[in-house]
């Protein structure tokens, strides 16, 4: 089973690697997913042999706050225990930011009087300047301490180790200076204080940690907006009464009262009532949909227009937004394929670095130029300093983060985070036909009428017959004459002819709607019509006669018609260069005329639903990456067996558990919409693991002075700090610029 953990505390990607490491090592835990900028843990282990207690015990060993996310009470009003817990520490580093900032001031001031207008005497004063840094360097920076000294338990390393050893390294050497000038006199090196840079190296991390902590609060927006849509109390009929009741009271089968303007509490569907709900907020469809009797509602949509009734059948954690917010928060704690690497490189990183910096200091203190000793401190920090593994850490998930909340706001919802980077590699898309690129429901499309009656004549006597029929065609003409407010007649006789058609009475004429062959065996008058009907056929639709009193009268056309955006949305996906193929389970004419209306040329027809998955194995044969859309049942195996598979949130659960991205809209335009989502989001994530790389790659190198005996160049250790808080910043920022997407 899959638990997510809230984990507090992390500073840095090599934090989330060695808690990844540590409990990968514990028996029974199979997978670990930590996100840094998410501060979640993903865990996948055997309930049998180890409790959540003990993961939770097992993650504050490592000393960081462990809780188990209970998703149950984050979807209760009210939650905000997480909110709570973030603001807390935000408060926590603005307090140590602010003390930082003045005594480092102080200290700077001090320590370089010849740079400013008047200096107090009391202030240039070492012994003054050593009470000034001193907080600094163990409350300011006492965290830095602590996960060092944690991580050194472990037999670890992480970037508290680095901060903790070099800015210890400038203070201590400070310290011997202040009280025991001689040990450095006696050597013949000269005495300096670097209590300066220790302390603002310390005060500028913790600043960069803040700014990074709060630009990483706008990658969780997406999560803190879907639990801000739920409704807080439901008006349900009970005894007779309405009452106003929380909504964690509504149970399955209550009815359950909305008013214009309220939120829909609960998933339901309609008994009583006719209304325009806006569903955008979990479909990302800007218009009102307009909904009666029998159809579905969302719970957390609003109520346009209109009151009416429901009966609740989905409720709590069952419910649509409730899965939402689960799918978006296991999507954020998922690991990216090329997120793999930086993991290794992290794993090793900082062990490395406190190789390279010890390598400095024995350099610079043998080749180094007078004082030999103080370019060997100040590069070996410098070195410690810049090398920060945060930029790297954070570069794959927050992009995942903004990538999959912004999704979730334009109802794409992604499993994983390998779903949203296998989905840019798709060069061929598959379609389902019945339900995906159509309708999924028949409806009319044509009437030929072979007399001088007008075409809405025709419709009133044919679906004046088929009034009582239950077949989807005879219903598809009943539903087109409501549709042109034609007032249908009751028969005064009926009858179904078993994959023939109807016989009726209406107004005292026999009518027959049907196939040819009823016509033949009713002896009914030909009007000549074979051509028209053979040319309808061929576009793929149903024909049926209509003959009154024994002579036919017309044609009418019933067909399961493409979807608005299904021409649109194929359109665009060739501009994307994309192959688009439809498979299907109807006959090659019926088919290849639906494809033809939306643009597909290529076709794959008369497929069983068994043979799915083999057409898309074969076309995965071709060297095609598949992005195999579908919504039936019968879709789940070809879904399951594709590279990404697209479920239509309109079809059924079978196929959306099967599917890797599910759009709740069941439109082809999400799936134009998901292509461009997980493109950007892959670019943004390569511009960020590209600068990280980088940054470090030329930075290090430059910490330890290798321009300088080329240019004169050396990195200020302090400057090397604000560099390093400014590369997390940087990469929190790019992948921010997910949210201004347009899909």
């Amino acid at each position: 089973m899959q638990k997510i953990f809230q984990v507090l505390g992390m500073d840095c990607a090599s934090c989330a690697a060695n808690i990844e490491i540590f409990l990968k090592k514990i028996d029974g835990i199979e997978k670990v997913n930590v996100n840094l900028p998410a501060a979640k843990a993903a865990v996948d282990f055997n309930e049998i042999k180890v409790s959540e207690k003990e993961i939770i015990e097992a993650i504050e060993k490592l000393g960081y706050k462990a809780s188990l996310m209970d998703t149950d009470a984050m979807h209760a009003p009210g939650h905000d225990h997480e909110k709570m817990m973030r603001e807390e520490e935000l408060k926590n580093l603005k307090r140590k930011v602010f003390v930082g900032a003045v005594l480092s001031t102080l200290v700077f001031w001090g320590s370089f009087p010849e740079w400013f207008f008047w200096t107090p005497e009391f202030l240039m004063n070492r012994v003054v300047l050593f009470f000034l840094a001193t907080p600094v360097q163990f409350w300011v920076g006492w965290q830095f301490y602590r996960g060092f000294l944690i991580a050194l338990k472990n037999k670890m390393a992480n970037m508290d180790t680095l901060i903790a050893v070099g800015t210890s390294a400038a203070y201590g050497y400070s310290l011997v200076a202040t009280f025991f000038p001689e040990v450095f006199r006696g050597a013949g090196l000269e005495v300096n204080l670097y209590f300066d840079t220790a302390a603002i190296i310390i005060t500028l991390i913790l600043l960069g940690r803040l700014l990074e902590a709060r630009a990483r609060a706008g990658t969780s927006e997406a999560i803190k907006k879907l639990m801000g849509l739920r409704a807080k109390t439901a008006r349900v009929v009970r005894d007779g009464e309405e009452k106003d009741i929380p909504v964690e009271e509504v149970a399955v089968g209550d009815i359950v009262v909305v008013r214009p303007g309220e939120k829909i509490p609960v998933d339901g569907i309609i008994i009583e009532g006719q209304t325009s709900i806006d569903e955008s907020m979990v479909t990302g469809e800007s218009m009102p949909v307009t909904k009666e009797v029998g159809e579905p509602v969302i719970g957390a949509t609003i109520n346009k227009f209109g009151a009416f009734k429901f009966r609740a059948t989905k409720v709590g954690k069952e419910t649509i937004l409730a899965q939402i917010i689960e799918l978006v928060l296991r999507a954020q704690g998922s690991k990216a394929p090329i997120q793999k690497l930086a993991d290794k490189v992290t794993a090793i990183f900082v062990p490395s670095v406190l190789g390279i910096a010890a390598i400095t200091f024995i350099i610079w203190l043998i080749f180094g130029p007078a004082p030999a000793f103080t370019f060997a401190l100040l590069n070996f920090v410098a070195v410690l300093i810049i090398a920060c593994p945060c930029a790297l850490g954070l570069a794959t998930p927050t992009a995942i983060m903004v990538g999959t909340g912004l999704g979730a706001a334009n109802g794409i919802l992604i499993k994983d985070a390998e779903s949203l980077e296998i989905a840019h590699k798709a060069n061929a898309v598959v379609m389902d036909k019945t339900g995906t690129i159509t309708t999924g429901k028949p409806s009319l499309t044509d009437v030929v009428s072979f007399t001088s009656l007008p075409e809405n004549e025709i419709i009133f006597l044919a679906a004046s017959a088929e009034k009582n029929s239950e077949h989807p065609l005879g219903q598809a003409i009943v539903e087109a004459a409501k549709n042109k407010n034609i007032a249908l007649s009751e028969a005064d006789s009926f009858e179904a002819v078993a994959g023939a058609g109807v016989r009726a009475k209406i107004s005292g004429k026999k009518v027959l709607v049907g196939t040819k062959q009823l016509m033949v065996g009713q002896e009914v008058v030909m009007s000549g019509g074979e051509e028209k009907m053979a040319e309808l056929e061929g576009q793929g639709k149903t024909v049926m006669i209509v003959a009154v009193d024994g002579k036919e009268i017309g044609l009418i056309a019933v067909a399961d018609t493409p979807k608005e955006s299904s021409r649109a949305a194929v359109e665009k996906l060739k501009k994307m260069g994309l192959e688009v193929i439809m498979m299907t389970g109807d006959n090659q004419k019926t088919a290849e005329a639906i494809a033809r209306e939306v643009g597909i040329e290529r076709v794959i027809a008369k497929v069983l639903p068994e043979r799915k998955a083999e057409e898309v194995q074969k076309l995965q044969a071709e060297g095609k990456i598949v992005a195999m859309v579908g919504d039936g049942i019968n879709d789940a195996p070809a879904l399951a067996a594709a590279d990404i598979g697209i479920a239509m949130g309109t079809g059924t659960d079978i196929a959306m558990e099967a599917g890797d991205i599910t759009l709740i809209k069941g439109d082809l335009s999400g799936v134009v919409a998901a292509l461009e989502l997980s493109r950007a989001t892959m670019k943004i994530i390569k511009q960020n693991l590209f600068w990280a790389y980088a940054y470090n790659t030329i930075l290090i190198p430059v910490a330890a002075g290798v321009l300088y005996p080329f240019f004169g160049v050396l990195l200020n250790p302090i400057l090397a700090a604000a560099a390093m808080g400014l590369s997390s910043i940087s990469v929190v920022g790019n992948s921010l610029r997910l949210k201004r997407v347009k899909l």
